[in-house]
């Protein structure tokens, strides 16, 4: 059976009794016991989306702050490649959504900094979270582990990164002051159809890793809304998502898929990758046999309009 057809299949009330739970768990004591050589096969893979279906239709959705810091290298390398292109001197206006414990912010900062110390740049950073926001602000990670920020958040830096990016003081890792300069912390809701009102335009705006935990239809009009703050010519980064949802929209809405490293970004987050079929946050295999590819696969993409 085609990819196409299996989730149609999932989508069916008689099929989605009879294949629950016991079914479930009974194909994934087999999966995870089978070569990857196997699993990645086109018929299994086939299977797999099929399996996902029945996950993702069948699992609550609940938003979640765990993240680590550079959690997607060539994504970040991207960022990097991009900011050559930018005038010396030049301002650079950078959303960040679901910021969450700021893994992500500092990171981005780390990145455009080290590469372009140049640029002025203001970065909002956003969190629906209260608490979160205020953990993100200031900066400081117990090496103990805290219970919205555990200490698995620094599992992907090597010793010189850690060294280049915090300073270790009193059993706490603390952002370098040069990299915390000009952001703008805020408690907001990316849904908010305000948010390119109180922003502005922004030339690079990143919603990545909160729209999956939302209800589909949901996240369908989260990104839509979050499109409208990319300026024209600015780039979204969205990962973490129902690729379906992204694929519809951007087709939709005419979004430039970005090609630089793209199979790279996909599987850029091995976390993720790891917990498909099994999670409904799970991300299916880059497929290079798709003919969508090229956008369904893509996480970056260039706005020459509002989305």
């Amino acid at each position: 059976m085609s990819q196409s057809i299996l989730p149609r299949i999932a989508r069916v009330k008689v099929v989605r009794k009879c294949f629950g739970h016991p079914f479930l768990v009974a194909n994934e004591w087999i999966w995870n016991r089978l070569p990857d050589s196997f699993t990645m096969a086109r018929p299994l893979r086939a299977y797999g989306s099929f399996l996902h279906y029945l996950i993702r239709l069948r699992s609550a959705r609940l938003q979640r702050h765990g993240t680590y810091f550079l959690r997607n290298r060539p994504e970040l390398e991207l960022i990097r490649t991009l900011l050559s292109q930018r005038p010396p001197e030049s301002a650079l206006n950078v959303a960040v959504l679901a910021c969450s414990n700021g893994a992500e912010v500092y990171s981005i900062l780390w990145t455009i900094r080290s590469a372009r110390p140049d640029l002025k740049v203001r970065l909002h950073a956003i969190d629906i979270s209260r608490e979160v926001v205020e953990i993100a602000q200031k900066g400081a990670y117990p090496l103990k582990g805290h219970d919205m920020v555990h200490s698995a958040i620094f599992e992907r830096l090597s010793e010189d990164e850690m060294f280049s990016m915090f300073d270790r003081v009193n059993g706490e890792l603390r952002i370098k002051p040069w990299i915390k300069e000009g952001i703008d912390w805020r408690v907001g809701d990316a849904t908010n159809p305000a948010m390119a009102t109180l922003l502005g335009p922004q030339d690079m705006v990143v919603a990545n890793n909160f729209l999956c935990h939302m209800p589909p239809q949901d996240a369908e009009r989260c990104l839509r809304n979050v499109a409208r703050l990319v300026s024209p010519g600015g780039y979204l980064f969205v990962s973490g998502i129902d690729l379906d949802i992204r694929t519809k929209i951007a087709l939709d809405s005419g979004w430039t898929p970005v090609q630089n490293s793209l199979e790279e970004i996909h599987n850029g987050d091995p976390s993720v990758r790891q917990d498909w079929p099994w999670q409904y946050w799970g991300l299916e295999p880059f497929d290079s046999e798709r003919q969508d590819r090229n956008v369904r696969y893509a996480s970056v993409f260039q706005l020459n309009h509002r989305g």
